[in-house]
């Protein structure tokens, strides 16, 4: 089939010769409406993604430095700020069915989008190495089975659902969703036989003079997605208009990221993480010491959990590759998978510090350049100029990346897009 798109800036009229089959990602073009899913189809794929036990690290880490409620306050800010962010740009995907690359296009030219797109679809990669690396040092440390073995057939598993497409992120955000908020109410009963609800929310941090201040807890917060969240057009795109979209990735955010940060921060603050100062919230060991059926059911937690991680930000590169090069998603995810599978076996984890950092700094200023273009400019009537390389939006990024994002702290084992 061959979609054609208006050569206007809102594509929302697109014709189509010929049906299109039903596994088709449409890389290089806007969704068709009749390819449009429903709101809890494309929900499903954002709900699962945060809902993972790395947010559940950095929430018990922001508890541990600021105590439960300032923490929790820190983690309903950022969360605000997410919402409003990854809502806009989500907004503008479902609007115009466009995928990221498509949508920078119009911002940053025909050809200043290959920059923007092509470090973001690379970084994400990163993300996929390092989950699927640290898939296996999570085994290797709780069950003791070899990390780069582990590692190698989990990345081939994580590619493999991947190429299922969209239809396979949707179905594995149903799937880790409920069971992380299983395992996660079981660890905080397990906590409440030493300890009382009285004596969390009493709780006022354990860092000391080393604690983060609120901005940087907030900061911290916002980081943890910042890449992927940016990148939300490749997933709420296939909601049915731009409303739609939006209320997609509220089940991201503020729900699933804020469920995940507040059972780790619960955690901290029942006094059952081990170590809360590097670790957090990471509940695994709670469930793990426990024993009996908790075992294996936290084996299975650990591929499915991570597992969301990876499949969605191998997601996101492909998408953003097939688009700078033309080929398909399928094809893109086995060449830049397998590239990231070695990445994980040779241990690219331990470098987690230097990705946290450049999102930080590099990634706010991209997707606020596109909200500021092409939601608010249009609306006082600037409208988007066409050139191969559009260099106003590129400066209005060097402006924003003025207000860096203060570095994080945790410990060197659990990192999120």
């Amino acid at each position: 089939m061959t979609i054609k798109a208006a050569a206007t800036v809102d594509i929302d009229v697109i014709s189509a010769d010929a049906p299109e089959s039903p596994a088709s990602e449409y890389e290089n073009e806007p969704v068709p409406p009749h390819s449009r899913r429903s709101l809890l189809s494309v929900a499903a794929v954002w709900l699962g993604f945060p809902m993972i036990l790395t947010c559940a690290v950095f929430g018990g880490l922001i508890v541990y430095s600021l105590g439960f409620w300032r923490g929790m306050l820190a983690i309903a800010l950022g969360n605000a700020v997410l919402t409003a962010y990854v809502g806009a740009l989500s907004y503008l995907a479902g609007k115009t069915g466009k995928n990221f690359g498509l949508t920078a296009i119009e911002t940053f030219g025909r050809g200043g989008y290959r920059v923007v797109c092509g470090f973001l679809a690379t970084v994400v990669i990163g993300w996929f190495a390092f989950q699927t690396g640290l898939t296996g040092s999570v085994l290797a440390t709780c069950a003791g089975w070899d990390a780069r073995w582990t590692a190698l057939a989990a990345g081939v598993g994580y590619v493999a659902v991947t190429l299922v497409g969209i239809r396979a992120l949707s179905a594995i955000g149903l799937i880790a969703a409920p069971l992380y908020l299983l395992l996660g109410i079981t660890a905080i009963v397990l906590a409440l036989r030493d300890s009382t609800i009285s004596d969390a929310v009493e709780y006022r941090g354990g860092a000391g003079v080393a604690a983060m201040s609120m901005g940087a807890a907030v900061t911290l917060v916002v980081a943890c997605f910042i890449d992927s969240g940016t990148m939300t057009a490749d997933f709420t795109r296939w909601s049915r208009n731009g409303r739609q979209g939006f209320w997609a990735s509220v089940a991201a955010f503020p729900i699933g990221n804020c469920a995940a940060m507040v059972v780790g921060g619960v955690i901290v603050a029942l006094g059952a993480a081990r170590s809360p100062a590097t670790d957090g919230g990471n509940f695994l060991g709670t469930l793990i010491d426990t024993g009996g059926w908790l075992v294996p059911v936290s084996i299975v937690f650990v591929f499915v959990n991570l597992g969301s991680v990876c499949t969605h930000c191998l997601y996101n590169g492909a998408v953003g590759w097939s688009q700078l090069t033309g080929h398909t998603m399928r094809l893109l995810a086995v060449l830049l998978g397998a590239a990231g599978v070695l990445l994980a076996v040779l241990g690219v984890w331990s470098h987690f510090e230097q990705w946290l950092t450049l999102l930080g700094v590099v990634v706010p200023p991209i997707g606020t350049v596109l909200i500021l273009d092409q939601l608010v400019l249009p609306r006082f009537g600037i409208a988007v100029r066409d050139a191969a390389i559009r260099w106003e939006s590129f400066g209005r990024g060097r402006r924003a990346r003025r207000r860096r994002w203060p570095p994080t702290c945790g410990r060197r084992s659990f990192l999120t897009p």
